[in-house]
């Protein structure tokens, strides 16, 4: 009866320490770590204080109860019942409830049976499979403590050893009564009463749920459009015009393309006034494509016209339409047309169209032909799209599908190209109007000498020139504000700050004065701009080259000129310094000069040998002999340019001395001062006087045999500029 008690109440102890542990569990790992190290930390300031130590205790068991019965058999607290109870608990927890065990730390911590006796070793498992013993107290069924029959002496009564078993048994049902009156079983149920929360509590808890249902609702929602099932549920999905702006974009505010602006006129007045075109019964255009350059204002063009018309404006980029979801294209497609449907007349501007209407091709996943092609139907396909104006921009006009291009869909191109020299002028007048500038501020000079700038460019002009001001401290812009910002576009930044030694100066000084003799002495080169030997981004020298007027193409003189500027630069190492002593330097000027030199041979038809063919190297059905046969004609070109670049500066050898002298006393100079500096003058501007000519002295060289050489030849990373009106080859 007794081992039957134990039984029961061993099974609804380590089943309510479960439940319990198990909620304790809940709790957040890293507040628990800290509530229990500043519970450790109470309990051991004091080890008298057993309130202190039965809370850590408590607590700890919840989470860690090896370590409970660790610290309990080390002896790290003041033996107590409560530090008892606990012990038990941590043991029914870990599975460890073994009597030898027990009734040891009980032996230690001088706990002893009814009878005032000292407890011994006793196996639990042994003592229920062994059967009641009379001759034993019976005490150890008491719970929770009492439940292993140890006590202290005063709390329990002895009984006689002599007792029958008659009354062995009358005493054994007491026990057992005993474990059913025990707190916490179904005769005895512990009574909770749970304390109401407080408002700080209640209000974390309430935030908290509605933080968690906006955040599903939220993917819910995202997830439901990305698939395109919002319809199913009444969600709108339409998509909505741009807003419209307090002061929106007129053609006034278009500069530089007057081709361009009076042809997109007539969609301005189709907008207004649709029924004027159409009264003798012709078609209105359905789109416009917009072809230029990066920077020249298409975009800006496109909200002009809406600007102008009054119209809404539907903007979207070609990379928008695609995603992870297949079809998700196709439907960003319907819905962009079904919005400006809608609201007709509009304009739809699709930004980058080449991202979504580049040419088909059989290889390509099907999910990228639907976008293609639900915009093909939208456009020109069997519901009729009236009143919509769709405008494309694109850089690469040759990657376009044929489809997307033809007549009833993009039924317009419209080039938008760099502005000329005019142009630049009325941009930076555009972008200058708000900035106070100095009355030597001549616009026109700056646009003669910014050939090829795109109006992005010429805007980031303005904008650093009047950084560059403000910085200096200056109340206005300067002229010399814009040529500072000019040459840092095209010439890049100044590295200040670089340590070049002397010797590396001289070398530079010589390889950028070998590129300006050039320029200056060959027929058909670009007038000199500015020559430098300051480090400029990551060439330590450069010679920047413009043209005196826009270029739309180049003559045969002007691009073997061209060669023979970029060769001039190791022709004059070579001159000056001998064979061995050439630099890596020119590794820029051979990549630019060889590009040239092939682009000549196999694109313009400029060799006697090859005639009037183009080649594309890169096919594989090119023969071996039709290769070999290039190579030698742009080795042929190259090697006649070095030894006319050879020739001339040795017989400019003293030209090239001046110069090289004049770089290392200015380290920058202009076009006209590098003309001065060649001939042994250098013009130098001094602020409220007449300039002065004063001559230049030959540099002092040091030699060895009969050539010159500096101290330490280095090998520096140079650049030869040209302008950037230059066609690209």
């Amino acid at each position: 009866m007794v081992e039957r008690a134990l039984v029961l109440l061993h099974a609804r102890m380590k089943g309510a320490i479960m439940m319990r542990s198990s909620v304790r569990g809940l709790k957040l790992t890293p507040f628990r770590d800290r509530k229990l190290s500043r519970l450790e930390r109470e309990a051991l300031s004091d080890p008298s204080d057993s309130a202190r130590t039965l809370v850590y205790l408590k607590e700890l068991g919840g989470s860690n109860p090896e370590e409970v019965i660790r610290k309990v058999e080390k002896g790290d607290f003041i033996p107590s019942d409560g530090v008892a109870k606990e012990y038990m608990r941590a043991l029914v927890r870990a599975n460890k409830l073994d009597m030898t065990r027990v009734a040891e730390y009980m032996r230690k911590a001088g706990y002893t049976n009814g009878y005032g006796q000292r407890f011994e070793p006793l196996s639990y498992g042994h003592r229920l499979a062994e059967g009641p013993r009379h001759d034993a107290p019976y005490g150890y069924v008491k719970a929770p403590l009492e439940a292993t029959g140890w006590e202290r002496p005063q709390n329990f009564a002895p009984r006689a050893t002599d007792a029958s078993p008659a009354a062995s048994g009358a005493s054994a049902n007491a026990t057992v009564a005993g474990v059913t009156n025990t707190p916490g079983t179904p005769f005895e149920p512990i009574h909770v009463s749970l304390a109401e929360p407080s408002f700080r509590a209640q209000m974390w808890k309430s935030i908290r749920g509605l933080g968690v249902t906006f955040l599903l609702l939220a993917g819910l929602r995202t997830f439901m459009e990305d698939r395109g099932i919002g319809k199913t549920f009444g969600i709108n999905t339409d998509v909505q015009p741009e807003p419209g702006q307090e002061t929106p974009t007129r053609f006034e505010d278009v500069k530089g393309c007057d081709e361009a602006k009076a042809e997109l006129e007539e969609i301005v007045q189709y907008l207004k006034s649709p029924q004027t075109f159409t009264r003798l019964g012709g078609k209105l255009p359905k789109g416009v494509l917009l072809v230029g350059p990066p920077g020249t204002g298409k975009t800006l063009l496109a909200r002009a016209i809406a600007g102008e018309a009054g119209v809404p404006f539907f903007y979207a980029s070609g990379s928008e339409f695609e995603e992870m979801f297949v079809g998700v294209g196709a439907r960003r497609v319907r819905e962009l047309f079904t919005g400006a449907k809608k609201r007709s007349p509009c304009i739809i501007f699709i930004d980058e169209i080449d991202a979504i209407g580049g040419t088909r091709n059989p290889k390509d996943q099907q999910y990228m032909k639907m976008t293609l092609n639900q915009l093909l139907v939208e456009l020109d396909g069997f519901n009729p799209s009236n009143g919509i104006i769709v405008i494309g921009a694109t850089n690469f006009p040759e990657s376009l599908d044929k489809a997307l291009v033809r007549p009833g869909r993009f039924d317009r191109h419209v080039v938008v190209p760099n502005p000329d020299v005019e142009g630049r002028r009325q941009i930076l007048e555009l972008h200058t109007k708000d900035i106070p500038l100095s009355p030597d501020v001549d616009l026109s000079i700056i646009a003669r000498g910014s050939p090829g700038f795109s109006g992005a460019e010429l805007a980031n002009l303005a904008n650093t020139a009047a950084l560059r001001a403000a910085l200096e401290g200056a109340q206005k812009v300067a002229m010399e504000h814009l040529e500072f910002a000019k040459d840092k576009i095209l010439m890049g930044a100044e590295r200040k700050s670089a340590v070049i030694s002397e010797a590396t100066r001289k070398l530079t000084a010589y390889h950028e004065g070998g590129h300006a003799l050039m320029a200056i002495h060959t027929n058909g080169a670009l007038p000199v701009h500015k020559a430098t030997i300051v480090p400029r981004g990551v060439s330590l020298g450069m010679v920047s080259q413009l043209p005196e007027k826009d270029m739309t193409s180049m003559t045969r003189t002007q691009m073997l000129a061209r060669v023979d500027v970029c060769m001039g630069g190791r022709a004059a190492e070579e001159l000056i310094f001998g064979p061995d002593n050439i630099t890596s330097g020119a590794e820029s000027d051979f990549d630019q000069a060889t590009k040239l030199a092939e682009a000549m041979v196999t694109r313009y038809g400029m060799s006697e040998r090859l005639g009037q063919v183009v080649y594309d190297r890169s096919e594989e059905n090119l023969s071996g002999e039709t290769k070999a046969t290039i190579d030698a004609e742009v080795k042929r070109l190259l090697d006649e340019s070095y030894a006319r670049a050879t020739t001339l500066l040795k017989n400019h050898e003293k030209e090239l001395h001046n110069l090289a002298s004049a770089l290392l006393a200015e380290e920058t100079l202009n076009g006209e001062e590098v003309m001065l500096a060649s001939k042994g003058l250098v013009k130098k501007v001094v602020k409220e006087t007449v300039a002065a000519e004063v001559p230049l002295k030959a540099p002092e060289k040091a030699t060895i045999g009969d050539k010159t050489l500096p101290a330490a030849v280095p090998s520096p990373n140079r650049n030869n500029t040209v302008g950037p009106s230059a066609p690209t080859m």
